[in-house]
């Protein structure tokens, strides 16, 4: 049995007025983001609705790479993201797109 994928969850935890404040910088969040899937670094990504107060973004790159993102994501600079964290994610059934 071949070992699990290695991939990695950022989690955001979204501001209350998320929503209301997003339209003004989601252009920018959205061409760093394209750019790191792009790159092959970034697998998928989107908030969970109902409430709209988390956000997942599942990538393949190295942590540090992640971190990066999220220190220069313009929802987290602008106080979109209250907080957000990386874990690591063994996928043992499915994988990524192309592999």
């Amino acid at each position: 049995m071949p070992p699990p994928a290695r991939y990695s969850v950022l989690e955001y935890t979204l501001a209350d007025d998320y929503l209301e404040r997003r339209a003004a910088l989601r252009a920018d969040h959205l061409a760093l983001a394209r750019a790191a899937h792009e790159r092959g670094e970034l697998v998928m990504a989107g908030a969970l609705p109902d409430p709209y107060d988390r956000a997942l973004l599942v990538w393949t790159a190295p942590r540090e790479v992640v971190e990066r993102f999220a220190e220069s994501d313009p929802y987290v600079v602008n106080g979109l993201v209250t907080g957000w964290t990386i874990r690591p994610w063994d996928v043992v059934i499915g994988a990524a797109p192309g592999s």
